[in-house]
């Protein structure tokens, strides 16, 4: 197998975030759902006999050049001993600092891939031991499927068989002005001390339940965050931010006229995904 073309790499959308208390070592602990959608970057990947790693931006200048994927195929090489490169090609469609987890996602689709164009035979939760070094929202899109997440993002339960998400369709709306995940957690009045949250009350009402911490300290940074959810709210659609934003959603009770959007927004019409599209390129699911 020389390459693998068109891969998809999907966004997530937290439908709540509460942070519950905060370690010694300063990490957050955390309670949320994360969701998978079908909103996609697209990765393309061409093995190199050189060992060597490249990466082009296919959707115009703009990613750094040491972003995830780079890391993601080097963590791997060192991780393996793997002596092949590769030359990824990169199409961003999912907004950055948005709180969706593109690069993330990006990184997990990259170990995915080159663990089977460099036929190296590693299981779901080898490589979520890789991806931990990479950041915390990696492992997750190594899952496989949409997940009850707790402690510091490490702890996942699926959401699937009983525990289902119902389908559904989303309005994501992404402000043209981005959020530093950062900024946000270091923030003094950040609350901290949400209640712990149960999936037996979650699962009464799945779009509904809870709400985003984060929310009210990014609305401060970045009014285009409350700007967006007024907007959704003014049509009808009850909206929050997702992650560390500034993206927001709202689930679809009707639809919505794009065209009356104020602000140059990035705006999709999303479903939820029951399961990651390159579940079954990995075995062993589990932690």
């Amino acid at each position: 197998m020389r390459s693998l073309h068109d891969v998809p790499a999907p966004a997530k959308l937290n439908l709540f975030l509460h942070v519950t208390g905060r370690r010694a070592d300063g990490y957050h602990l955390l309670q949320s759902v994360f969701m998978l959608i079908d909103w996609h970057d697209t990765l393309h990947f061409e093995r190199r006999d050189d060992g060597q790693i490249s990466r082009e931006d296919l959707s115009g200048p703009g990613l750094p050049p040491q972003d995830l994927t780079v890391r993601a195929a080097r963590a791997l090489q060192q991780a393996t001993g793997c002596t092949q490169g590769v030359h990824i090609g990169v199409e961003k469609r999912i907004p950055s600092q948005a709180g969706m987890g593109g690069g993330s996602s990006d990184a997990a689709t990259t170990l995915m891939a080159l663990n089977r164009l460099w036929n190296l035979g590693l299981t779901r939760s080898a490589l979520q031991r890789i991806a931990l070094s990479l950041g915390a929202d990696v492992p997750f899109f190594l899952y496989g499927t949409s997940a009850w997440v707790e402690g510091i993002g490490d702890i996942m339960t699926p959401l699937e068989g009983e525990n289902r998400l119902p389908a559904q369709r989303f309005a994501v709306v992404k402000p043209e002005a981005g959020l530093e995940t950062q900024k946000i957690f270091s923030a003094p009045d950040l609350k901290r001390d949400s209640e712990h949250a149960t999936m037996y009350v979650f699962a009464a009402d799945h779009y509904g339940f809870g709400h985003n911490d984060l929310q009210p300290v990014a609305e401060k940074l970045q009014p285009e965050v409350k700007k967006a959810i007024n907007w959704l709210k003014s049509i009808g659609l009850h909206a929050r931010m997702t992650g560390s934003g500034s993206a927001v959603f709202a689930p679809m009770t009707q639809e919505i006229n794009l065209s009356a959007a104020p602000g140059a927004w990035d705006i999709k019409f999303c479903n939820n995904l029951e399961n990651h599209p390159l579940r079954d390129w990995i075995s062993d699911q589990k932690l």
